[in-house]
Protein backbone atom coordinates (compact mmCIF):
# COMPACT_ATOMS: atom_id res chain seq x y z
CA UNK A 1 0.00 0.00 0.00
CA UNK A 2 1.15 3.31 -1.02
CA UNK A 3 1.96 5.51 1.73
CA UNK A 4 -0.18 8.13 2.28
CA UNK A 5 0.13 12.26 3.63
CA UNK A 6 -2.00 12.72 6.73
CA UNK A 7 -1.41 16.43 6.33
CA UNK A 8 -5.17 16.51 4.98
CA UNK A 9 -7.37 18.31 7.56
CA UNK A 10 -5.46 18.05 10.43
CA UNK A 11 -8.59 19.24 12.60
CA UNK A 12 -11.82 20.89 12.43
CA UNK A 13 -10.49 24.67 12.83
CA UNK A 14 -8.62 24.17 9.44
CA UNK A 15 -11.80 22.35 8.18
CA UNK A 16 -13.80 25.55 9.29
CA UNK A 17 -11.52 27.42 7.66
CA UNK A 18 -11.02 25.90 4.04
CA UNK A 19 -14.95 26.15 3.70
CA UNK A 20 -15.07 29.56 5.14
CA UNK A 21 -12.30 30.57 2.16
CA UNK A 22 -14.40 28.53 -0.33
CA UNK A 23 -17.55 30.05 0.69
CA UNK A 24 -19.95 26.56 1.04
CA UNK A 25 -20.37 24.71 4.36
CA UNK A 26 -20.44 21.23 3.21
CA UNK A 27 -23.29 18.54 4.84
CA UNK A 28 -21.67 16.04 3.48
CA UNK A 29 -18.40 16.14 4.62
CA UNK A 30 -16.91 13.09 2.28
CA UNK A 31 -17.45 15.25 -0.74
CA UNK A 32 -15.14 17.90 0.25
CA UNK A 33 -12.91 14.91 0.98
CA UNK A 34 -13.00 13.44 -2.48
CA UNK A 35 -12.22 16.82 -4.21
CA UNK A 36 -9.26 17.49 -2.04
CA UNK A 37 -7.63 14.08 -2.81
CA UNK A 38 -5.53 13.00 -5.90
CA UNK A 39 -5.28 9.95 -7.78
CA UNK A 40 -1.36 9.26 -6.54
CA UNK A 41 -3.63 8.43 -3.29
CA UNK A 42 -6.07 6.24 -4.93
CA UNK A 43 -6.85 5.27 -8.46
CA UNK A 44 -10.74 4.79 -7.61
CA UNK A 45 -11.43 6.78 -4.73
CA UNK A 46 -9.99 10.37 -6.23
CA UNK A 47 -10.89 13.85 -7.42
CA UNK A 48 -11.56 12.91 -10.53
CA UNK A 49 -15.08 12.49 -11.68
CA UNK A 50 -15.39 15.35 -9.63
CA UNK A 51 -13.86 17.51 -11.74
CA UNK A 52 -15.34 15.69 -15.01
CA UNK A 53 -18.85 17.14 -13.69
CA UNK A 54 -17.23 20.57 -12.33
CA UNK A 55 -15.36 21.17 -15.01
CA UNK A 56 -19.33 21.05 -17.56
CA UNK A 57 -20.65 23.56 -14.53
CA UNK A 58 -17.84 26.01 -14.50
CA UNK A 59 -18.51 26.40 -18.22
CA UNK A 60 -22.12 26.97 -18.10
CA UNK A 61 -21.79 29.15 -14.85
CA UNK A 62 -18.85 31.53 -16.99
CA UNK A 63 -21.14 31.24 -20.28
CA UNK A 64 -24.49 32.05 -18.53
CA UNK A 65 -23.01 34.80 -16.60
CA UNK A 66 -21.20 36.55 -19.77
CA UNK A 67 -24.43 36.56 -22.09
CA UNK A 68 -26.40 38.00 -19.13
CA UNK A 69 -23.82 40.71 -18.37
CA UNK A 70 -23.00 42.49 -21.93
CA UNK A 71 -25.78 41.15 -24.04
CA UNK A 72 -24.53 43.33 -27.07
CA UNK A 73 -20.97 41.09 -27.50
CA UNK A 74 -20.59 39.15 -30.58
CA UNK A 75 -20.38 34.94 -29.46
CA UNK A 76 -16.83 34.84 -30.91
CA UNK A 77 -15.72 37.37 -27.79
CA UNK A 78 -17.82 36.00 -25.51
CA UNK A 79 -15.93 32.54 -26.44
CA UNK A 80 -12.51 33.61 -25.92
CA UNK A 81 -14.17 35.11 -22.01
CA UNK A 82 -15.22 31.60 -21.39
CA UNK A 83 -11.69 29.65 -22.50
CA UNK A 84 -9.97 32.49 -20.24
CA UNK A 85 -11.91 32.60 -17.58
CA UNK A 86 -11.80 28.61 -17.38
CA UNK A 87 -8.47 27.94 -18.87
CA UNK A 88 -5.71 26.47 -15.91
CA UNK A 89 -3.98 29.21 -15.28
CA UNK A 90 -7.26 31.46 -14.21
CA UNK A 91 -7.96 28.23 -12.12
CA UNK A 92 -4.59 27.70 -10.70
CA UNK A 93 -4.86 31.58 -9.58
CA UNK A 94 -7.90 30.63 -7.62
CA UNK A 95 -6.67 27.88 -6.28
CA UNK A 96 -4.25 30.17 -4.95
CA UNK A 97 -6.60 32.60 -3.51
CA UNK A 98 -8.66 29.70 -1.62
CA UNK A 99 -5.28 28.23 -0.54
CA UNK A 100 -5.70 25.05 -1.55
CA UNK A 101 -2.59 23.69 -2.28
CA UNK A 102 -2.43 23.29 1.87
CA UNK A 103 -5.15 20.97 1.77
CA UNK A 104 -4.49 19.17 -1.12
CA UNK A 105 -4.29 14.97 -0.12
CA UNK A 106 -1.74 14.03 -2.02
CA UNK A 107 0.85 10.53 -1.74
CA UNK A 108 4.34 11.26 -0.33
CA UNK A 109 5.94 10.90 -3.62
CA UNK A 110 3.36 13.38 -5.29
CA UNK A 111 4.09 15.89 -1.94
CA UNK A 112 7.95 15.50 -2.54
CA UNK A 113 7.40 16.57 -6.42
CA UNK A 114 5.94 19.65 -5.59
CA UNK A 115 2.21 18.27 -6.17
CA UNK A 116 0.59 20.90 -3.70
CA UNK A 117 2.39 23.82 -6.18
CA UNK A 118 1.16 22.51 -9.31
CA UNK A 119 -0.96 24.77 -11.42
CA UNK A 120 -2.61 21.36 -13.08
CA UNK A 121 -3.22 19.70 -9.87
CA UNK A 122 -4.83 22.82 -8.45
CA UNK A 123 -7.05 24.08 -11.08
CA UNK A 124 -8.35 20.13 -11.77
CA UNK A 125 -9.09 20.92 -7.47
CA UNK A 126 -10.85 23.74 -8.37
CA UNK A 127 -13.08 21.82 -10.53
CA UNK A 128 -13.37 19.10 -8.41
CA UNK A 129 -14.62 21.25 -5.97
CA UNK A 130 -17.12 22.95 -8.17
CA UNK A 131 -18.38 19.32 -8.27
CA UNK A 132 -18.61 18.59 -5.01
CA UNK A 133 -20.45 21.30 -3.88
CA UNK A 134 -23.11 21.05 -7.01
CA UNK A 135 -23.55 17.51 -5.44
CA UNK A 136 -24.06 18.49 -1.55
CA UNK A 137 -26.65 21.41 -1.99
CA UNK A 138 -28.23 20.45 -5.30
CA UNK A 139 -28.82 24.21 -6.27
CA UNK A 140 -27.58 25.30 -9.04
CA UNK A 141 -27.83 28.96 -8.11
CA UNK A 142 -26.66 28.56 -5.15
CA UNK A 143 -23.12 27.19 -6.52
CA UNK A 144 -23.54 29.75 -9.44
CA UNK A 145 -23.10 32.84 -6.88
CA UNK A 146 -20.31 30.81 -4.82
CA UNK A 147 -18.35 30.14 -7.73
CA UNK A 148 -18.76 33.68 -9.24
CA UNK A 149 -17.34 35.53 -6.06
CA UNK A 150 -14.32 33.58 -6.52
CA UNK A 151 -13.86 35.25 -10.14
CA UNK A 152 -14.76 38.92 -9.01
CA UNK A 153 -11.31 40.15 -8.62
CA UNK A 154 -10.26 39.19 -12.47
CA UNK A 155 -13.40 40.31 -14.14
CA UNK A 156 -12.30 43.31 -15.25
CA UNK A 157 -8.61 42.16 -15.71
CA UNK A 158 -9.07 40.19 -18.83
CA UNK A 159 -8.68 41.83 -22.30
CA UNK A 160 -8.42 39.82 -25.99
CA UNK A 161 -5.05 39.10 -26.36
CA UNK A 162 -2.60 36.39 -28.46
CA UNK A 163 -3.42 34.54 -24.80
CA UNK A 164 -6.48 33.36 -26.75
CA UNK A 165 -4.21 31.11 -28.66
CA UNK A 166 -3.47 27.61 -27.02
CA UNK A 167 0.37 27.27 -25.92
CA UNK A 168 1.12 24.67 -28.54
CA UNK A 169 0.34 27.38 -30.87
CA UNK A 170 1.91 30.16 -29.31
CA UNK A 171 5.33 28.01 -28.88
CA UNK A 172 5.59 27.14 -32.48
CA UNK A 173 4.80 31.05 -33.59
CA UNK A 174 7.78 32.50 -31.62
CA UNK A 175 10.12 29.88 -32.12
CA UNK A 176 9.15 30.62 -35.94
CA UNK A 177 9.53 33.99 -35.56
CA UNK A 178 12.99 33.31 -34.51
CA UNK A 179 13.76 30.85 -37.06
CA UNK A 180 14.27 28.08 -34.30
CA UNK A 181 13.54 24.33 -35.35
CA UNK A 182 10.11 23.28 -34.03
CA UNK A 183 9.77 22.11 -31.03
CA UNK A 184 9.93 17.88 -30.02
CA UNK A 185 6.92 16.55 -27.86
CA UNK A 186 7.42 13.02 -26.26
CA UNK A 187 5.59 11.27 -24.17
CA UNK A 188 7.69 9.70 -21.25
CA UNK A 189 5.13 8.16 -18.90
CA UNK A 190 1.33 6.90 -19.18
CA UNK A 191 -0.23 5.83 -15.93
CA UNK A 192 -3.40 4.38 -15.29
CA UNK A 193 -5.59 2.34 -18.05
CA UNK A 194 -7.84 3.84 -20.37
CA UNK A 195 -10.41 6.15 -20.18
CA UNK A 196 -8.86 7.13 -17.03
CA UNK A 197 -5.25 7.57 -18.17
CA UNK A 198 -2.80 9.97 -16.87
CA UNK A 199 0.33 11.18 -19.44
CA UNK A 200 3.60 12.95 -18.87
CA UNK A 201 5.42 14.74 -21.89
CA UNK A 202 8.29 16.00 -22.47
CA UNK A 203 9.00 19.31 -24.32
CA UNK A 204 12.39 20.02 -26.01
CA UNK A 205 13.00 22.84 -27.46
CA UNK A 206 16.62 23.30 -29.90
CA UNK A 207 17.63 20.72 -28.47
CA UNK A 208 18.58 21.95 -25.08
CA UNK A 209 15.51 23.57 -23.15
CA UNK A 210 13.29 21.20 -22.17
CA UNK A 211 9.99 20.84 -20.07
CA UNK A 212 8.01 18.21 -18.34
CA UNK A 213 3.94 18.62 -18.94
CA UNK A 214 1.13 16.46 -17.22
CA UNK A 215 -2.64 16.28 -18.12
CA UNK A 216 -5.36 13.70 -18.87
CA UNK A 217 -4.67 13.37 -22.34
CA UNK A 218 -1.70 13.55 -24.55
CA UNK A 219 -3.04 16.77 -26.09
CA UNK A 220 -3.42 18.40 -22.52
CA UNK A 221 0.40 17.52 -21.14
CA UNK A 222 1.84 18.52 -24.81
CA UNK A 223 -0.08 21.82 -24.25
CA UNK A 224 0.88 22.18 -20.17
CA UNK A 225 4.63 21.19 -21.73
CA UNK A 226 4.45 23.80 -24.16
CA UNK A 227 3.15 26.56 -21.65
CA UNK A 228 6.03 25.75 -19.24
CA UNK A 229 8.72 26.23 -22.14
CA UNK A 230 6.99 29.41 -22.93
CA UNK A 231 7.49 30.50 -19.07
CA UNK A 232 11.10 30.25 -19.67
CA UNK A 233 11.56 31.37 -23.14
CA UNK A 234 9.57 34.90 -22.08
CA UNK A 235 11.21 35.29 -18.78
Amino acid sequence: MRKLLTKKLPNKLSDTRLQSRIGYQFKQHDLLILALTHRSVSQKANYERLEFLGDSLLGMIIANHLYHVDPSENEGLLSWFRGTLGRRESLGKIAYDLQLGQSLILSVGELKSGGHHRESILADTVEAIIGAIYLDCDDLNLLQSIVLKWYVPYFDHIEPTDQLKDPKSRLQEYLQARKKPLPVYEVVDIQGDAPHQHFKVECLVDGHLNTLGEGSSRRFAEQAAAAEILKLLEQ
